[in-house]
């Protein structure tokens, strides 16, 4: 009869446990972690702008838009337009108040912090997309006399699934 060394057989009941391992199951729908905003000081040494650093995943792996995604529902001006969604606050007299931007000119667009966050799907079988974002935003406003504020962002993904919502901490700015 066959001897099977007792390293051989050790070996064959991990392959054996790993092999019936059932994969994670990850949701469709993407989700964010608010990993940090990184202050930038200006040579004056004031806050002039930041860096937004956050975690996603997305169990199908449709994340991103090519330059070339500008038909309906990407067409510029449609409301998918962008995929990445940034909401600015200040704290005002201790309340926060969501600031928009006024159009650039009369009837023009608005300023926004809003972004395209580019294609991003994984070659292969297995979808399930994770990665870090990091975004440059300017934090001071210079026509506010406030100096805190915070961020709150949302993602879409392809098949227009939002994430959940998150929202930095408190900045204090130098102005």
């Amino acid at each position: 009869m066959l001897q099977v060394p007792k390293v051989l057989k050790f070996i064959l009941l991990i392959m054996f446990f790993y092999g019936c391992k059932k994969q994670e199951v990850v949701s469709h729908i993407p989700t964010l972690t608010f990993v940090g905003f990184d202050q930038i000081k200006n040579s004056s040494n004031k806050d002039s702008s930041g860096v937004l650093r956050l975690a996603f995943t997305d169990g199908d792996g449709d994340m991103g838009l090519s330059p070339s995604d500008t038909f309906p529902p990407f067409n510029y001006g449609s409301k998918f337009y962008f995929n990445f969604f940034i909401n600015y606050f200040e704290k005002q007299n201790g309340e926060w108040i969501k600031i928009v931007l006024p159009p650039i000119e009369p009837g023009g667009d608005t300023l926004t912090n809003n972004s395209r966050i580019p294609y991003l799907t994984p070659v292969g079988q297995n979808k399930v997309l994770q990665g870090d974002l990091n975004f440059e935003l300017f934090t001071n406003n210079p026509f506010s006399p406030y100096d805190t504020i915070k961020y709150e962002v949302t993602i879409l993904d392809r098949a227009l699934n939002r994430s959940n919502m998150v929202s930095t901490q408190e900045i204090i700015l130098a102005k």
